[in-house]
């Protein structure tokens, strides 16, 4: 079940939204909690049940281990920093089990010649935010910065369907206050205008955008053999863009559906494509993975306190750590390394206090992003080199044959011929013009956070809604196989 299918938008968030309150107005607190539990586990399950009670015994060892570091609690008595090792390790274990075994074995058979077979198994969905979201748990735990909650609270901020899948990774003081307050059990008609706008323009974007562009993404790097300039600029460039409206569109709609029900989840994007250099990006794109990796590794790990050498250390070596936690694969982890040491430069050029034009500064910026994106979407290193060396003109120049007596020239150039641009991609003009609305809505536009930060809503706004739920719905009938692309993380 995704958040654009039928079964979600028509039974499922009506069924949850009417009945929790229904039970709340019964003055059934504890059962309007627990029916909201269920309800997300049986939104987990509707992929693989086989999987449910990984994450129903992810979610008792957690709690368990979480009160035992609590001082106020505490029932197994062990050294905290003891049993802060064997949870962290225990998640981790997990996570790289299912993760990231098939991973290593391929790797350790390539270096040392051996044939030990594959796991092949199946990576349960989200588990990389439920780890990432308890782990937080339990070191906040140890350093006792949180309070005595019941396991039904707990359950509900590990489990709440809205964000369970694919974040934003939330942090446990800004998520269990909520669940606890007695002012959120009540209905709340502006965060159901609000929610339901952020749902409706995340459904757009994922719907009408995202998936539009996946179409030329996906030709690019999985079917064509080789890429022109320009079908290798418009691949990378569709990738880009669907990797955002993807998955900033299921933040909006996680944020829109959670504020149906009185919680309010973090911001997770603020138009990142509008950053003028990579530290700003990085506060922007995917920020409570940014805020997780700070104060979990990167702070950790020492931080800036250590001298600039030490610093750059740490800055690789978070980055690097995000790239594996994206993906089992060394196009991830080359990933991580481009962007840590686009940080580290970028430190070393602002501790001299060297300044750039800010459209250099954009172009630069933006130009990098869109470059390590193709290592990011990348299944092999084939398919990352295939795209690079198109970007760069090494698989040759296409022009259309219509500028060929104007620029006749051109043809001694062996790398330069003149017939159908996009042979490998499709049809060349609406790529151009697509991509041409992917840059001035994120370039120009305000985004979801921004618009519904208004204080009323007028009629034309709950039009806009009606519309484009409506709208996203149909296009969403002719779209087969639709699904989030962080759902793979």
């Amino acid at each position: 079940m995704i958040f654009n299918s039928s079964e979600f938008l028509f039974i499922f968030l009506p069924l949850c939204f009417f009945i929790y309150f229904y039970l709340i107005q019964q003055r059934l607190i504890i059962g309007a909690k627990a029916f909201l539990v269920f309800s997300s586990l049986f939104f987990y399950s509707w992929w693989e049940i086989s999987y449910l009670p990984l994450i129903l015994s992810s979610m008792l060892f957690n709690y368990v281990i979480g009160s035992s570091l609590n001082e106020k609690i505490k029932p197994i008595q062990f050294p905290k920093k003891s049993l802060l090792i064997f949870g962290i390790t225990a998640n981790l274990g997990l996570l790289g089990y299912f993760k990231y075994s098939d991973f290593l074995i391929n790797n350790f058979n390539l270096i040392f010649d051996s044939s030990i077979p594959s796991l092949n198994l199946l990576l349960p969905l989200a588990i990389s935010f439920f780890t990432f979201q308890q782990i937080a748990y339990l070191v906040d735990s140890y350093r006792g910065e949180t309070s005595e909650y019941d396991f039904l609270n707990y359950a509900l901020f590990v489990t709440f369907f809205p964000q369970l899948i694919a974040g934003p990774i939330v942090h446990h003081a800004e998520m269990m206050p909520q669940f606890a307050s007695k002012w959120n059990l009540v209905k709340n008609y502006k965060n159901i205008a609000t929610g339901l706008f952020i749902f409706a323009i995340g459904l757009f974007k994922k719907v009408v955008i995202a998936d539009t562009f996946a179409g030329w993404a996906s030709l690019g790097f999985d079917q064509a053999s080789v890429l022109n300039l320009f079908e290798a600029w418009a691949t990378s460039l569709s990738y880009t863009f669907q990797l955002y409206f993807d998955f900033s569109g299921y933040t909006d709609m996680a944020i829109g559906a959670a504020l149906l029900f009185n919680i309010k989840l973090p911001i997770n994007f603020n138009s990142p494509y509008k950053s003028l250099d990579i530290q700003d990006f990085w506060r922007r794109w995917h920020i409570t993975l940014s805020r997780f990796l700070r104060d979990y590794i990167y702070i950790p790990l020492g931080g800036n306190r250590k001298g600039a050498f030490k610093t750059y250390n740490n800055i690789l070596a978070t980055f690097i750590l995000g790239g594996i936690w994206h993906g089992a694969g060394w196009t991830f982890i080359f990933w991580g390394f481009l962007h840590g040491m686009a940080l580290v430069i970028h430190r070393f050029w602002t501790g001299y206090g060297y300044k750039i034009p800010k459209v250099i500064a954009w172009l630069i910026t933006f130009n990098f992003v869109n470059l390590s994106w193709v290592f990011f979407r990348a299944e092999q290193w084939d398919d990352a080199i295939k795209v690079i060396k198109g970007m760069f003109g090494f698989s040759g120049i296409v022009i259309t044959d219509r500028r060929e007596k104007l620029l006749s020239f051109l043809s001694d150039y062996d790398n330069v011929s003149f017939g159908e641009v996009t042979e490998h991609i499709g049809d060349g003009s609406d790529v151009m013009y697509t991509l041409l609305v992917g840059f001035i809505l994120c370039l120009y536009c305000k985004n979801a956070y921004e618009i519904a930060s208004k204080k009323e809503f007028k009629t034309y706004q709950a039009l806009f809604i009606a519309l484009t739920l409506l709208l996203s719905y149909l296009m969403s009938i002719e779209i087969q196989n639709s699904s989030f692309l962080y759902f793979n993380f």
